[in-house]
């Protein structure tokens, strides 16, 4: 099977991928990469694409997912499947854009904590049993990254192009994931991705928000799993 490299969310680390990590990590080789270390999604994908495989099946989560378009639009004979998870292909919002620089000058002044626990994480999970446990798990995976990361990920965000096209001209088998009930990345944004990528399949995770993956790792992992399967 195809190698599989896995990039995960903002302020997220292999954490996030675990439960995939522990099912799948028998049947196909599996590969996490950080990005954290640069301040545009071009020098993300590079340094990326530096280490990956020739080539690979690629999945990405938020901005995991938005860095996964950059890798294809810099190297699109490299990525055999793609499979975008609570994403978004468009560029950043006027709105959003300008909410960035008060949580950057926050986070550079020691605030990294309040940032992601006042302003970020609590609008990313669905209700349920388990919210508790994973919101713990995402203020581990931030502070563990630290501010730097934050500030490079939030300009990079902020300043991202358009990948409607990229996605526009991708022919292998495509996932499009997203939680149900995701605010940051709506269902609706999910549907447009499949639109646009002429051979994909879109999958609706129930009982989950923008972070599926432990929300409702079961449901999201099949769905990995029937995707890696795919011709």
């Amino acid at each position: 099977m195809t190698p599989l490299l896995l990039l995960p969310g903002m302020m997220c680390d292999a954490r996030l991928f675990a439960p995939q990590i522990n099912d799948l990590s028998g049947d196909v080789t599996l590969m996490t990469a950080p990005i954290g270390a640069h301040a545009t999604m071009a020098e993300l994908a590079h340094e990326i694409l530096l280490n990956a495989p020739p080539r690979f099946a690629l999945a990405g989560l938020s901005m995991g997912g938005i860095v996964a378009m950059e890798i294809l639009r810099q190297a699109p004979e490299r990525v055999e499947k793609l499979a975008l998870m609570d994403s978004n292909p468009l560029a950043e919002k006027p709105d959003v854009k300008a909410g960035r620089e008060p949580q950057i000058k926050a986070v550079q002044a020691g605030d990294l904590r309040r940032v992601m626990r006042d302003e970020m994480k609590p609008n990313y999970l669905a209700d349920g049993p388990h919210q508790g446990a994973v919101l713990d798990l995402c203020m581990a995976m931030a502070t563990s990254l630290g501010a730097q990361v934050f500030v490079n990920q939030s300009i990079a965000l902020r300043d991202r192009p358009d990948q409607c096209n990229t996605l526009r001209n991708f022919h292998g088998p495509a996932l499009v994931l997203c939680g149900r009930h995701d605010k940051l990345c709506p269902v609706e944004r999910h549907e447009l991705m499949h639109e646009l990528l002429p051979n994909s399949q879109l999958c609706i995770i129930e009982n989950a928000g923008h972070l599926p993956t432990v929300e409702n790792p079961e449901e999201t992992t099949a769905a990995l799993r029937r995707w890696l399967e795919a011709e």
